[in-house]
This record gives C-alpha cells, structure tokens and sequence, in this order.
C-alpha cells in the first residue's frame, strides 16, 4: 500500500494532538502544532496508560517509553471508606502504566523535531489554515474549534462531582481507590518516586474549594487517606468540577477532525480520557496515511465516535456508582462478589 503524505495543522499540544503530529510526522507528512500555552507544563498528577492508549505510542514511534519511565499497575485494592477491602485486583494481564502528565508529554514533545510545536500560538480558526490539507483538532475541552462548528449546545455540561488531584513525597506501593457515601479517594504509585492522590465529591458546581474543604470532607476517613491530606503542600492541589460532553452528530466538518476532550470529555472514573485522545489521534493519523483525506476522516468518524460515547456515557455511570450515597452497602457486596468470581 502507499503511504500517503500532505500537510497538517494539530490545534493544542497536548496528548492526543502530539500523538497524532509523531505519528504522522513518522509517515513522512508536514505538522505544524500550534499550542497557546508557552511551554510545556511543570506540574501534574498521574495518567493511567491502558494497553490500547500504549498501543497508540506504539503507532507514534514511542513504543515502550512509557514503560520505562513509568511504574506498573499490576494490581489494586477497592475499599470502604473506613478502609475496609470490598475488592482486590490481581494477575492483571496486561497492566496499566502509571505516569506523570508532564513525562508523558514531555516523552511526546521530544518525538517531534524543533520547531514543530509553536508554543505561545493560539488555534487559529479553521477558515484561516490556508494551505493544509487536514486540520486536527485537539483543543481541549473548552475547544473554540468545536464551538465554531457545531454550536455552544454541544459544550460539555457538568457532571455533578467536583474533583482534587495531587501528589505527596515518597515513593508508594498503595494502589487502592476508598469509597465513602457521595464521595471516593485513590491513592497510587507515580513516576519520580512520588506518590499519586485524587479525590472526587458530589457537589453543585462551584460550590467547593481548597485543600481545607477536602481535608474537611475526608477528616474521618481511614488512616491512609488522612495520612495523605495531611502531608499535602497547598501548591500542588489541583481543583476543578468535572464536565462531560454531549453526544456531537460527527467528530468530522469538512477537513477538520476533533479528537480528545474536545470531541468527548467524559469524567475521570474510567480512566479513559487521556487514553481515548491518544488512541484518537493514532487512529487518525493511520487513516490519513492510508486513505484520501476525505475517506480518511469519514473511516475516523466512524470507527471512534460510537465507542468514546459509549464510554463518556460508561464514566458517568461509574461515577454515580462510586459515589452513591445510597445502597452502598449492596453496591460493595455485588462488586465483591463479580470480582472474586470473575
């Protein structure tokens, strides 16, 4: 088959439009990344990198990076909020690799030559990429390009849980995710021998805020949770509601293909969301190496927006399940039984 080539414009230079540029940079086509931020970032918690999101490093030309730079999630444990074990999870075979947004972008940033990726540049819109043949984009959740082409009606709507992620000194062998009435609590290994937290309540929107108010809503949790929060530096916790997006009619406009948040952001439960824009943008750029653009993004359109709605849709039950706050007690022994019977 032949390979072949064009020009594209990636708009956002975060996972899944660096995914997309390495993979079609290794094709032999021209990438441009326009990315409004100045530089990469400093800071941020652990991504969980399940085997297809390791698969699409693979089509990137970094496969096995991850691996190398990362800690293995081989097993977990489920508890109660009082630390009690609901579920163990074990002889996973084909195990997740936790890893640190900044590594994993760096290792990303790294793939593409100098100069590819033009820190300090808005996405233009669309209309004004003259010249490309395919415009990606990969603009976040509060994309402008989604809103230029479809409408503000199909901005992500809050989910109902509000979220706090961070991470403490020490390496740690924890990885384990406690559920309380309306609320849950993870702990887990990180790269750079940290160790990785995150938090999630249900909430009105806006109505939460700092380190106070979680150590405040988890202040009788069990003692490793507490002995989290309270080692926790104020500058290292990140706050925000979480939004999902509704189901778009395409993730295709003419030349122009959303991937990653700005196509499908969903809630954090799954642990899907970073892993479906690298998949996104591997998929992608396969297709644009093997078909017309025009068949290419249809073949795109087709073969990722039915699966990521259905686990937008997967991660929004997940999150009403974890953190109910009725029936937990039933809840806890169903997921104890089909684990253990799995």
């Amino acid at each position: 088959m032949t390979t072949r080539t064009g020009k594209a414009a990636v708009l956002g230079g975060g996972i899944g439009g660096l995914t997309a540029a390495n993979a079609l940079l290794r094709h032999g086509w021209h990438v441009d990344v326009f990315e409004r931020s100045a530089s990469l970032p400093e800071t941020g918690t652990a991504l969980g990198l399940w085997p297809e999101a390791l698969d699409a490093l693979g089509t990137a030309g970094l496969g096995g990076a991850a691996e190398t730079r990362g800690v293995l999630q081989t097993a977990g444990t489920m508890r109660r909020w009082d630390g009690t074990v609901i579920a163990r999870l074990e002889g996973i075979r084909r195990p997740a690799v936790l890893l640190s947004r900044p590594a994993l972008l760096g290792l990303l940033a790294d793939g593409v030559p100098s100069g590819t990726i033009r820190f300090g540049r808005p996405a233009p819109p669309p209309g004004e990429l003259t010249g490309y043949d395919v415009v990606i984009a990969a603009d976040g959740i509060g994309s402008p390009t989604r809103d230029l082409l479809f409408g503000a009606r199909y901005r992500p709507v809050y989910t109902g849980s509000t979220a706090w992620r961070g991470w403490v000194g020490g390496a740690t062998d924890d990885m384990s995710e406690s559920w309380g009435p309306g609320a849950l609590f993870g702990i887990t290994p990180r790269d750079g021998d940290l160790t990785n937290w995150f938090a999630a309540v249900r909430a009105p929107a806006g109505s939460t805020g700092g380190l106070g108010d979680l150590r405040d809503r988890f202040r009788h949790w069990h003692p490793a949770v507490r002995d989290v929060l309270e080692r926790v530096e104020p500058g290292t916790v990140l706050h925000h509601d979480l939004y999902e997006s509704p189901r778009l009619p395409s993730y295709v406009h003419g030349t122009v293909a959303l991937i990653g948040d700005a196509a499908h952001a969903m809630a954090p439960n799954l642990g899907r969301g970073a892993c479906e824009a690298m998949v996104d943008g591997a998929t992608l750029a396969t297709l644009l190496t093997e078909h017309p653009v025009p068949d290419a993004l249809r073949r795109y359109d087709r073969e990722r927006r039915r699966r990521t709605q259905r686990l937008v849709t997967a991660s929004h039950l997940m999150s009403r399940i974890t953190t109910a706050r009725r029936a937990t007690g039933l809840r806890n022994a169903f997921l104890s039984a089909a684990l253990r019977f799995a």
